[in-house]
């Protein structure tokens, strides 16, 4: 059995624990706000991007855009993973990067090539792991971001599909539902062949006026599109992360409660024990005594 100084640290140790985790939590709640504030405000810009395009889209030829054109053999797919650059948020990375991963090895087994563009440490330090090509790695810029790091972004990817280095492009990242849910989503992409075919699209009812010429706004919002969309993974991965961070200290701080019980318990058990012997040696004593 522990002793009473043993058991004694491990309180103050857990009670140290806790102080931490509850911080982390109020802090992780303060971020939260911030984070679901903005994605909340850009997820209907990025849907009306998304309405606009898919009319426009539907009135081109894929040959009006680079972007457009499904290539006819794929032979290297790109996959880009969202992550956050600091752990103690539960297993909200590694869904994602199981999520990728999955992906990656189904395209491996059909004999496609891999590169991988990486934002947040974790989702590098997983892929640098398994050895996998990284085409573009971007570490400590998840905790504050603006829309340049999604351009810049968005913009190595079109520039290595245009150059013909890759040839499809899926980004991985985590979606924020609500506060208790977090999902990894896959979103295709290059090419943006599927924004013309919109499932919902038909029996909309669209007035759109476009000036000048399609194939002219097409070159100048597809780019923008790919922006966007990887905007809102970031945005999307970031809240998640927060969400995830606050209900994993949240448990922390709740186990450490459960913990600083069960030593509590411990203590005044082994206190206990210690008092009965010493009584047992003091009437033993006298009892020899007598004898």
């Amino acid at each position: 059995m522990a002793s009473l100084k043993d058991v004694r640290m491990k309180i103050s140790g857990v009670k140290k624990t806790k102080q931490i985790t509850k911080a982390m939590n109020m802090v992780a709640s303060a971020k939260l706000r911030g984070a679901q504030q903005r994605i909340e405000r850009f997820r209907p810009y990025a849907q009306k991007f998304f309405d606009i395009l898919s009319d426009l889209g539907g009135r081109a030829e894929e040959a009006a855009h680079p972007l457009l054109a499904a290539r006819a053999e794929v032979k290297t797919v790109g996959i880009v993973i969202a992550t956050s650059d600091r752990g103690l948020c539960g297993s909200f990375n590694i869904n994602i990067i199981n999520a990728a991963l999955k992906i990656a090895t189904e395209k491996a087994n059909e004999g496609k090539a891999l590169k991988f563009y990486c934002v947040g440490k974790k989702a590098r330090d997983a892929v640098r792991k398994i050895g996998h090509d990284i085409a573009l790695a971007l570490v400590g810029q998840m905790n504050t971001f603006d829309f340049q790091l999604a351009a810049a972004t968005g913009q190595r990817i079109m520039d290595d599909f245009l150059s013909g280095e890759i040839d499809e492009v899926t980004m991985v990242y985590g979606e924020f539902v609500s506060l208790a849910n977090q999902v990894p989503l896959s979103l295709p992409l290059l090419p943006i062949a599927s924004v013309g075919k919109d499932e919902h699209a038909e029996g909309r009812a669209k007035d759109y006026i476009y000036e000048p010429t399609v194939k002219g706004l097409l070159a100048e919002l597809l780019p923008r599109f790919v922006k966007v969309q990887v905007y809102r993974g970031l945005l999307d991965t970031s809240a998640s992360e927060h969400a995830a961070r606050m209900i994993a200290m949240d448990n922390a701080t709740k186990n450490c409660d459960d913990m600083t019980a069960s030593l509590t318990l411990l203590y005044n058990k082994t206190r206990q024990a210690a008092i009965t012997k010493d009584l047992m040696d003091i009437v033993g004593g006298v009892e020899a005594l007598k004898g």
